[in-house]
């Protein structure tokens, strides 16, 4: 298994050690309040850091750039992107309030000044972002659907979802998609079938 720095060349001393302290923290909460499975426990840095960060091999979020993490979960991935870019605001959202709960904790251990957190849905939120991301939720026209008006008509704006499998039929209905193989970043076997996919804000034009 690569190191994070192999991946990520840029990260400093302070992020790395935020990263080094995410699988210890996450234990602990996890015990507590089940936000990730025993087995994915076993590969933390792979499942969770590393996918989370595969984002951030397709674009580098800008200083100022408003965020939204929808369906967050434990945190996944706005977490270890916000450690990754300390410059960008991210809001971490989850319909179920201990999830929000154990992020909270999260944030608070880590020290972490970029990252709100809100127990809602994505419908019903007012506000608007540069970019949206999410780690498989839903299928994406449901999810899609979910958006309008949510995303910034800003050229370069719209969705980065973390999705696996035969990507086809779920978007045959988005022809200015684009689908990037993690693979092509990372070399661990478990990004073989596992995909970042870009939402282009016009779609929701």
């Amino acid at each position: 298994m690569n190191s994070l720095s192999s991946y990520f060349s840029e990260i400093n001393l302070i992020q790395n050690e935020q990263f080094l302290s995410l699988k210890e923290i996450y234990s602990f909460w996890n015990e507590k309040v089940n936000v990730i499975s025993r087995k994915d426990m076993d590969n933390f840095f792979v499942h969770h850091i590393l996918h989370s960060l595969a984002i951030a091999k397709i674009i580098s979020f800008k200083k100022g750039n408003k965020i939204l993490d929808v369906g967050t979960g434990g945190g996944f991935p706005g977490i270890p992107l916000a450690i990754l870019f300390p410059e960008v605001e991210f809001l971490l959202i989850d319909s179920i309030g201990k999830k929000i709960g154990v992020v909270n904790e999260v944030v608070r251990e880590l020290g972490l000044k970029n990252v709100k957190t809100k127990q809602i849905r994505a419908e019903e939120l007012t506000e608007s972002f540069d970019f949206v991301v999410s780690r498989a939720v839903t299928q994406m026209p449901k999810f899609v659907g979910w958006l309008k008006g949510k995303i910034k008509p800003e050229d370069g704006n719209g969705i980065y979802y973390l999705k696996g499998g035969d990507l086809k039929e779920e978007l045959k209905d988005f022809k200015s998609a684009q689908i990037f193989a993690i693979s092509d970043f990372f070399s661990e076997d478990f990004f073989l079938t596992k995909m970042v996919v870009y939402i282009p804000v016009k779609v929701f034009l």
